[in-house]
């Protein structure tokens, strides 16, 4: 997994005085947990602008004026209700022997002919929670979407891997193409060749959507 660096200062004073003091400078304070002893510094609001204002997982290296350097992954982050200026963040430190809990974001590959037949693309899970050495993590999961047909899925059960667990059950679906009103279904024949048939006998509900069905309906009420 990639990692960011940001570089920071000690704090020496953790009150709400010292701290509405960082802000007004246009630094964040924050805290470093897992350790020892908490480790408190404080950064440029702009060195968390990569870290925090993007869809992508990645760990920290807090690097600090005297030389000390620590890895770490972000764990909660604290907004201001009315600027949205980031006013407080809290780290968990990393450990190369120690496993540790993250969600890493889920990334569709390709192009499904089944939504191009008209069905619909059900995103179910865009992040992941996993359990991994910190060397393990990954970016990011990939899933090639280009062979999904109109009710096919895709779960959890294809992306397992030795080297991390997922904290989700493996019939978990993450990704899948569900039937809609107008789509058209693709079947293969016995030799393999492709047969269109249009879907319309039914809604999603079950109920007839046919337009001789409507046509009854209209004389049965005259």
């Amino acid at each position: 997994m990639k990692s960011i660096t940001i570089k920071g200062s000690e704090r020496e004073s953790v009150g709400k005085k010292a701290s509405k003091a960082l802000r007004n400078a246009g630094k964040v304070p924050c805290v470093v947990y897992g350790g020892e002893k908490p480790l408190h510094f404080s950064a440029d609001e702009l060195a968390f602008r990569d870290l925090v204002y993007t869809p992508k997982a990645h760990t920290v290296v807090v690097e600090l004026e005297d030389g000390n350097k620590l890895s770490a992954i972000l764990q909660d982050i604290q907004f201001h209700p009315v600027t949205d200026k980031i006013i407080h963040i809290d780290f968990y430190q990393l450990f190369k022997d120690k496993e540790l809990t993250m969600n890493i974001p889920v990334k569709l590959l390709g192009n499904s002919p089944g939504v191009r037949n008209g069905g619909r693309l059900l995103f179910r899970k865009r992040t992941l929670a996993i359990k991994a050495l910190p060397d393990d993590l990954p970016d990011f999961f990939e899933i090639d979407i280009s062979t999904l047909k109109i009710g096919d899925n895709i779960t959890v059960e294809s992306l397992l891997n030795d080297k991390f667990a997922i904290l989700h059950p493996e019939t978990t679906v993450v990704v899948q193409v569900k039937t809609a009103r107008a789509a058209i279904v693709i079947e293969e024949d016995e030799e393999g060749d492709e047969i269109e048939g249009a879907e319309g006998a039914e809604g999603e509900e079950g109920e007839a959507t046919t337009a001789e069905t409507t046509e009854a309906d209209t004389e049965a009420k005259e």
